[in-house]
């Protein structure tokens, strides 16, 4: 941690503010974390400790470092109870998750959460699930329901919810081929898809364009060796 608030600078944790980083945290660069978790390479009970001190930095270098095949059930049950900041919720507990044991079974719990911060985790978990796993390895029937799931709910859906229904529309069409066709109908029909950003310059990615540069870049369907950066 000392090492951590060490690496730290304000204008950082300013940035990070607006795109829905909240405190405590020191404002550390993830490129500056690379050193650290190339030190450690993977440390299960470290992780889960830097997690629980609720440091929004020190969460993120945890899932940079977190032995996922060793997270239970239970575990991540408790980091994603406690991801509070977009990019802890977002990416550091779907990273964790995808990777391990557990990802699909919990994925398919948490969308259905009340709690946006939670089911936005789901959808994301799916998503980088679709970018990493086989084909083979992937259940067709209930990736085809979930795009059905999406394009009805997606505009009805709270922000962030929103933003990872679109991500998982966009994953699926770009690295599960049996399904990219039905990936681009499917963004077809939803058309546009807008989201609140909070004043940042972020924009929600256009999914049949997204997929048709994967398609044109003949990385369709080339799955990823990690979900973690």
């Amino acid at each position: 941690m000392t090492q951590l608030e060490s690496l730290g600078s304000q204008q950082i944790k300013n940035i990070l503010l607006k795109h829905g980083v909240k405190e405590p945290f020191f404002g550390v660069k993830v490129g500056d974390m690379k050193p650290i978790q190339k030190r450690i390479k993977k440390d299960y009970q470290l992780a889960k400790d830097l997690y629980a001190t609720g440091n929004a930095d020190a969460m993120y270098l945890a899932g940079l470092i977190a032995d996922d095949e060793k997270m239970t059930k239970k575990d991540l049950q408790t980091w994603v109870k406690n991801a509070v900041s977009n990019n802890i919720n977002e990416y550091t507990v779907p990273w964790v998750a995808a990777e391990g044991q557990h990802g699909y079974e919990l994925a398919m719990e948490w969308i259905d959460s009340k709690d946006p911060h939670i089911a936005a985790a789901g959808w994301s978990t799916l998503a980088n699930l679709a970018a990493l796993k086989p084909d083979n390895e992937l259940d067709m029937t209930s990736l085809k329901v979930l795009l059905a799931r999406v394009e009805k709910n997606i505009h009805a859906a709270p922000d962030r919810v929103r933003y990872w229904m679109n991500n998982f529309i966009i994953c699926v069409g770009s690295y599960v081929v049996p399904l990219s066709a039905e990936a681009i109908a499917a963004a077809k029909r939803i058309g546009a898809v807008t989201v609140i950003m909070d004043g940042t310059s972020c924009k929600v990615p256009a999914a049949i364009d997204y997929i048709k540069k994967a398609k044109d870049k003949g990385s369709l369907g080339k799955k990823k060796k990690t979900v973690k950066c």
